[in-house]
């Protein structure tokens, strides 16, 4: 098998660069590749709703740098208060989207440096975040790479990749990671509907490092398994509860479910940041509901006869009883030894 020179990816969704936040606008990938460039917190606010960013770590990096962008503009009209008038701005990026932890997260961080009284701080706490994040993601992936066997092949849902985080990825930085060590001999990705991120991103990412990948539709991934050709099935969490319980992107629940039937592994990879000790189980996740559009219209063309309604969330829970590992930048673990993990 061919393998990579190395295993960085040089994506990146999020940048800060000559003192303007770029997002790379995912809803036009895989053909065209453009970028934003955002001025203000509100903006910011925006563009994580309408998933011109979107995946849980690249949300709390990009949230963060939101928080830099009020900052800077409060600091230009009132020094004085600035660390005051920017709270509003804070409100809104934590209500852009509700069931990833990390954006709550990243903008608790930011705020323990707002009392310091200094913009210059709080653009260093952003950029710490996102360089923790691609070296967690980096660590995560050689943790993972370990626990697969030779000639392995992979199923994965949605992007968890470079796009979805800082660089380099959590569920496809294993991929890649293991990919580089010779031990994957297939990759598979479910097209992940409504938004297709596994056909426009995953599949686009992949190729991009020269990672050969095979999409299929998300209904076909059954009969995947019944002919004995997946391994593992690796998937990234927007939230992880205190009993291991784990929110991803919608049907991550009915692939864990297929695997436990068909006797397959399946691996959840996130940073500790996404794990929520706040919430016991995952029945009290709150879960995106997304507008019915994105069930009804494809390119805001109707697919669906006048009349018809949709159920679109966003996100479902998988139990951790179907989960055999979760992999973080510190461990591996099981999911009912999550609570024990974090309080040591």
């Amino acid at each position: 098998m061919k393998k990579l020179m190395k295993k960085c990816s040089k994506l990146r969704a999020v940048y800060w660069e000559l003192d303007q936040l770029h997002l790379l606008d995912q809803r036009l990938l895989p053909n065209k590749h453009h970028t934003l460039i955002l001025k203000t917190a509100t903006e910011v606010a925006q563009a994580i709703k309408d998933m011109v960013v979107r995946g849980a770590p690249a949300i709390g990096i990009t949230a963060a740098y939101g928080v830099v962008l009020a900052a800077k503009a409060a600091y230009k009209n009132d020094p004085n208060n600035w660390q005051t008038i920017i709270q509003t701005d804070i409100e809104t990026l934590a209500k852009a989207r509700p069931t990833a932890v990390n954006l709550v997260w990243a903008l608790q961080r930011m705020q323990t440096k707002i009392t310091n009284n200094s913009v210059a701080i709080l653009l260093e706490e952003a950029q710490a975040i996102q360089q923790e994040d691609i070296d967690a993601n980096h660590r995560m992936g050689e943790l993972g790479a370990a626990l697969l066997p030779e000639n392995c092949r992979v199923l994965t849902h949605c992007n968890a990749g470079a796009l979805a985080t800082g660089g380099y990825g959590t569920a496809l930085g294993v991929i890649r990671s293991a990919y580089a060590a010779g031990k994957i001999s297939e990759v598979y990705a479910d097209e992940t509907r409504p938004w297709l991120q596994g056909t426009r991103l995953t599949a686009w990412e992949l190729l991009q490092d020269n990672i050969p990948v095979t999409l299929l539709a998300d209904s076909a991934a059954a009969n995947l398994m019944k002919q004995q050709r997946i391994d593992w099935i690796i998937v990234g969490a927007d939230r992880i509860t205190a009993n291991g319980d784990v929110a991803n992107k919608i049907g991550t629940y009915s692939l864990a479910v297929l695997a436990r039937q068909h006797n397959i592994k399946f691996m959840v990879v996130a940073p500790t940041s996404t794990i929520d000790m706040n919430l016991s189980s995952g029945d009290q996740i709150t879960i995106e509901q997304r507008p019915s559009e994105e069930i009804l219209t494809i390119n805001n063309l109707a697919i669906a006869p006048k009349g018809a309604k949709a159920w679109n969330p966003s996100f479902d829970v998988t139990p951790a009883a179907l989960v055999d590992v979760i992999v973080t930048e510190q461990a591996v673990i099981e999911p009912n030894a999550i609570s024990s993990f974090r309080k040591n």
